[in-house]
């Protein structure tokens, strides 16, 4: 995941972001709400102003259904919580940051095998029926962004060969719509400065 971070970081530069401003392997950590802090995967704070916060998340097999229930709590636990803590204005009076969720997916016959729910008590979400877990990461990455739990997501799907092939399954989670999202709210931000 260190390749995609100096990539997202190389972008934030070209949109016009100081170097000193964009954090990947150091002082990553901001306060929350229900915990004192969390350390995200990049951050940017310019002028004193949080300007975005990024999660890069991946998944490989074999175990793909305990890591995708504990993958979905945990990115929605971390904006909710970090969206708690700007509304309590613990980033000052920044504008509205950004959140970027990237999940990297190992491609592999097991991850495209539909699941079955098990229902005991009550019907779940029939977007879920039978759906694989490469299908259960796009529902969650789109989810996360239409209830604007996240500003923007990304899903990539990788096979894990000495050839390896890259796909982007859903073209609203792409990495061009992501970066062009991105890229949106830095201009945004650095034009509300000037």
């Amino acid at each position: 995941m260190g390749a995609i971070e100096v990539l997202v970081a190389d972008i934030l530069y070209d949109a016009g972001l100081e170097k000193v401003d964009v954090r990947t392997r150091t002082s990553l950590e901001l306060p929350g709400y229900y915990r004192s802090e969390k350390k995200w995967d990049l951050i940017v704070v310019s002028g004193g102003q949080l300007v975005t916060a990024m999660e890069f998340k991946s998944q490989v097999g074999p175990s793909f259904g305990n890591n995708f229930n504990n993958r979905s709590e945990e990115a929605i636990g971390s904006a909710t919580d970090i969206w708690v803590a700007y509304r309590e204005k613990r980033f000052g009076d920044s504008p509205e940051p950004f959140l970027g969720y990237f999940f990297l997916l190992e491609d592999c016959p097991k991850v495209r095998t539909p699941v079955r729910n098990k229902e005991p008590y009550f019907k779940v979400d029939p977007v879920f029926d039978r759906a694989s877990y490469s299908k259960r990461y796009e529902l969650l990455c789109q989810r996360l962004v239409l209830e604007r739990v996240y500003s923007a997501a990304c899903l990539v799907m990788a096979t894990n060969s000495p050839r390896t092939s890259v796909t982007q399954p859903c073209s609203d989670l792409s990495f061009r719509r992501f970066v062009a999202a991105l890229r949106g709210h830095v201009v945004t931000f650095l034009g509300s400065r000037a």
